[in-house]
């Protein structure tokens, strides 16, 4: 099996893979929304990611990624030893159904031994790794509502056909889309945490240097990714020592009042902005191996956490990271 490409050898979108890192410190952000054009390298980056995390510990035959006996579903066959597993990435298409997305009667366990059993779907292969969904945009509304529900409890529940059957379902949802096929519900937008838009590079250069590392990889898989296997590590060795500091990074009274008065200038409804600025300011600060929450690490985080929360406003032609880059430089001068 071909590995990922590497993390580290991919060209340029740099607000990308930095609102994909922070996930990957802080799951709790609540995921990365990525728009823009095809061939961009958004599920390059997704798994490129996945692929340089350390291995999750599961137990073994867990079909919902367990990282302990007490964490089984009641439905899974207990006992097992604990192995490591690459962390997951699973793609939701986007005609997947109900069933396939929670999980089902198993029918061929009901016909031939009369049991009622559980066949898991793809939010329980999905639990503690990535839920990758291209063209979310187009997803059908009523699967939208479903990871509403699951997003938000971190629980999967299933109740039909006489099962009521539960399982966790944590992960780091991955949503990439084109714009212009149509817009994202809001009330899936404000799910993501983090969102950013990428473009096809227009630096000749870069261009060139895209295909020569594509063309590399794609002749010796192998040696290439061996040959961007310490960068691909010391990134590993970043995240986990990010996340060994996050809870010991400090967020300053200061910090939290520019990200209060951030969310008030630009005018966004509720609390979550705030809570996700604050969030992923924090493990910026963690990642650069920052004490404590700077102004800095606020302004680097703010288009990307708050950008997708604005109101419309028909009188201001600007775009939402234009608004937001004014309300920085107003806030935070």
């Amino acid at each position: 099996m071909t590995r990922p490409f590497p993390f580290s050898a991919l060209v340029g979108q740099q607000e990308m893979k930095t609102a994909m890192l922070l996930t990957a410190v802080d799951p709790g952000i609540g995921g990365v929304l990525v728009f823009g054009d095809r061939g961009t390298g958004k599920s390059t980056a997704v798994r490129a990611l996945a692929a340089l995390l350390p291995p999750i510990t599961v137990v073994a035959g867990s079909l919902t990624n367990a990282e302990s006996p007490e964490r089984l579903a009641e439905w899974e066959r207990q006992g097992g030893d604990l192995r490591e597993v690459p962390t997951p990435v699973v793609d939701l298409p986007l005609g997947a159904t109900e069933d396939r997305v929670l999980g089902a009667l198993d029918i061929e366990r009901a016909l031939t031994r009369g049991e009622k059993a559980f066949e898991p779907g793809l939010l329980a292969r999905a639990n503690r790794g990535y839920l990758y969904i291209d063209e979310v945009n187009l997803l059908e509304d009523h699967l939208v509502d479903l990871l509403l529900d699951v997003a938000q409890s971190g629980e999967n529940v299933i109740e039909r056909e006489g099962l009521s059957v539960r399982h966790d379902a944590r992960f780091v949802l991955v949503g990439s889309g084109n714009p212009e096929e149509g817009e994202l519900r809001p009330q899936l937008l404000d799910r993501f945490g983090l969102s950013v838009e990428v473009g096809s590079p227009t630096d000749m250069e870069e261009r060139i240097e895209v295909i020569r590392r594509r063309v590399a990889y794609e002749t010796d898989p192998e040696g290439f990714v061996a040959a961007w296997a310490p960068r691909d590590l010391a990134i590993r060795e970043a995240i986990l020592a990010a996340r060994a500091r996050l809870t010991a990074t400090e967020m300053p009274d200061a910090a939290l009042r520019d990200c209060a008065q951030l969310c008030v200038t630009l005018g966004s409804d509720g609390l979550r902005g705030e809570l996700t600025l604050m969030r992923a300011a924090r493990a910026k600060a963690a990642y650069d191996g920052a004490s404590a929450v700077a102004r800095d690490h606020i302004r680097a985080i703010a288009p990307m956490a708050l950008g997708h929360r604005l109101r419309r406003d028909p009188l201001d032609e600007a775009g939402s990271s234009a608004r937001v880059a004014r309300a920085v430089e107003d806030v935070l001068a």
